[in-house]
């Protein structure tokens, strides 16, 4: 079972930028997918991105263009750059891996807030 940790989250103005680093305990291959979630207070769980294999990656509509991920395979971690932060980008971001055949894991998940 792969364990995941958050880091990197905190206060930050609009206009913003953040990075958060999700470490990976166990063995990760490059055909898994890895991603980012979040979830604002009264809201579901939703998709901010995902990476497989380095470089197929998909964004939610509402990010696109303004963070990125990432991954370095060889330290099993995935990061996500968030620039040009939004207030609406507050929530609490999880980190998410998910191979074919294996129940997925969660991270404990790390605190975004952005202030106008």
């Amino acid at each position: 079972q792969v364990q995941l940790v958050e880091s990197g989250g905190g206060l930050v103005q609009a206009g913003g930028s953040l990075r958060l680093s999700c470490a990976a305990s166990g063995s990760i291959f490059s055909i898994d997918v890895m991603g980012w979630y979040r979830q604002a207070p009264g809201r579901q769980r939703e998709l901010v991105a995902t990476i497989i294999s380095g470089s197929i990656t998909n964004y939610a509509d509402s990010v696109k263009g303004r963070f990125t991920i990432s991954r370095l395979n060889a330290k099993n971690t995935v990061y996500l750059q968030m620039n040009s932060l939004k207030p609406e980008d507050t929530a609490v971001y999880y980190c998410n891996w998910r191979r074919l055949g294996y129940k997925e894991s969660w991270g404990q998940g790390t605190q975004v807030t952005v202030s106008s």
